[in-house]
């Protein structure tokens, strides 16, 4: 009885899951307008500074940042997570993007955080802006910069086409990755 009542309860956990992941994912109907994104981006690049001045030194050697500055991460056994962002070339909006994944496995929590990638290549920037939507991990190389990392980190040791900076998180969640993540342009309002 006791393992009926186990594999029930399982069940639908997984099923009240799969409708809030599918909730989630379906967040780009709702898209921000342009305006909000723009500030929103504006904000989080002034954060991303405040937390990082290797990735302000970096940014003056680049050829785009393409940011996220609130990125939503759930999960219990299933995750999803869904932010909205820009690509930044020369300090101006060239393009607004949105950041989905899913995943499934051990894992339970929740958190929000914001990214940048620092696109250090032309090659880098072709590839995004020419991709329809774009899954991270195929394409052009990522380094995901840590503290312990960005402090040898500087113009002239990064060989790398893109770097990635994560900033202000907040709750908890374990694990902190962009591996599987698709990244798509998006019109908002």
């Amino acid at each position: 009885m006791k393992r009926t009542y186990v594999r029930v309860l399982k069940v639908t956990i997984h099923c009240l899951l799969v409708v809030i992941m599918m909730c989630l994912i379906q967040q780009p109907a709702f898209a921000g307008s342009a305006a909000e994104i723009d500030r929103e981006v504006k904000r989080g690049l002034t954060q991303l500074y405040e937390s990082s001045p290797k990735a302000k030194e970096l940014s003056k050697a680049t050829k785009g940042i393409l940011l996220f500055p609130d990125v939503l991460k759930a999960g219990l056994i299933v995750g999803a997570q869904y932010g909205e962002g820009a690509l930044l070339i020369n300090g101006k909006t060239a393009g607004y993007y949105n950041t989905v994944a899913a995943s499934y496995g051990l894992q339970a929590g929740a958190q929000a955080f914001g990214y940048a990638m620092l696109l250090m290549t032309d090659e880098a920037l072709e590839y995004l802006q020419s991709s329809s939507g774009w899954e991270i991990g195929v394409g052009p190389s990522i380094v995901v910069v840590d503290k312990g990392a960005a402090k040898s980190l500087t113009t002239t040791t990064a060989k790398e086409d893109i770097y990635a900076f994560f900033f202000e998180q907040k709750g908890l969640m374990a694990g902190m990755g962009l591996q599987g993540s698709k990244i798509t342009p998006i019109n908002p309002e």
